[in-house]
C-alpha cells in the first residue's frame, strides 16, 4: 500500500500522538506531521473537517481518508500496513483480546490517576492516590511478565500493542516522578517494567518520538500557566 499521503493531525507532547508516530515508525511508514496548537485555544480548519464529532487529535488521514482516536488508529495501521514490519496486535484471539484489555486499563483506569494525582490537595488525598498507582503499577508487572514471556517487551521480541500504549505516557510519568519525588517503575520492586522503560526509550521506533524531558516540563509550566 502506497504510503506518499500519510499525515498525523496531532500535539508533540501528547501521549496520543507519540503511540500513532510510534507506530507509523514500527511500520516503517513516511508521514508528514501537522502541528495542532489546539492549547492556545485555536484548532485548525483541517482538524475540524477530520475529525467533526470529537474536534481533537490525533487523526490519521491516509489517502485522504480521516481515522479518528489513537486506540482505534493503532488497530488501522496495523491492518493498512499489514506487510510492513511486525504486528502490532497479536494474531492469536486471546493473546489480541488481552492486549486490548491492558491498553483500555491503561487509558481509563492507571493514567487518570496521575491526571487526579496533580488535582489532588492535601497530603491524605495524595497519598490515596499514589496508593493507587502503585497498585496499579504492580498489576502491570504481573501482565508484562505473562505476555512478554521472558521478552524485552509486551509483545515480545518487537513493540506491540500495550508497548505503544504504555510507552507514550513515558514522558509524562517520569514528569510526575520528579515532580513528586516518586519512582513507579522501580528497579526492586517492578524490574520488568524498569527494563522494559528502558528498552522502549532507546527503541528505534520511539526514541526520536518521546518528547525531551526539559521541554517537556517547560510545556507543562506553560500550560498551567495559561489555565491560572
Amino acid at each position: 500500500m502506497a504510503t506518499s499521503s500519510v499525515q498525523v493531525l496531532g500535539a508533540w507532547a501528547s501521549p496520543y500522538s507519540i503511540r500513532v508516530k510510534t507506530a507509523l515508525n514500527l511500520k516503517s511508514v513516511d508521514y508528514e506531521f501537522i502541528e495542532e496548537k489546539f492549547y492556545l485555544g485555536s484548532k485548525s480548519e483541517q482538524l475540524l473537517k477530520a475529525n467533526p464529532v470529537h474536534k481533537r487529535t490525533p487523526v490519521l488521514i491516509h489517502d485522504q481518508k480521516p481515522v479518528c482516536e489513537s486506540l482505534i488508529i493503532l488497530q488501522y495501521i496495523d491492518e493498512a500496513w499489514s506487510d510492513n514490519g511486525p504486528s502490532i496486535l497479536p494474531s492469536d484471539a486471546y493473546d489480541r483480546a488481552t492486549a486490548r484489555f491492558w491498553a483500555a486499563y491503561i487509558d481509563e483506569k492507571w493514567f487518570p490517576a496521575f491526571k487526579e494525582l496533580e488535582k489532588a490537595s492535601g497530603d491524605e488525598a495524595r497519598a490515596a492516590i499514589i496508593g493507587e498507582i502503585y497498585e496499579g503499577t504492580a498489576l502491570l508487572e504481573a501482565a508484562f511478565v505473562e505476555c512478554s514471556k521472558g521478552k524485552a517487551y509486551f509483545g515480545g521480541d518487537s513493540l506491540g500493542y500495550i508497548d505503544v500504549v504504555l510507552g507514550s505516557y513515558l514522558g509524562w510519568i517520569k514528569l510526575t516522578e520528579s515532580a513528586a519525588g516518586l519512582k513507579f517503575f522501580d528497579e526492586t520492586k517492578t524490574p520488568g517494567l524498569a527494563r522494559w522503560a528502558e528498552s522502549f526509550s532507546t527503541d528505534a521506533a520511539a526514541k526520536d518520538v518521546l518528547p525531551d524531558a526539559h521541554k517537556l516540563k517547560e510545556f507543562y509550566m506553560m500550560i498551567k500557566a495559561t489555565k491560572a
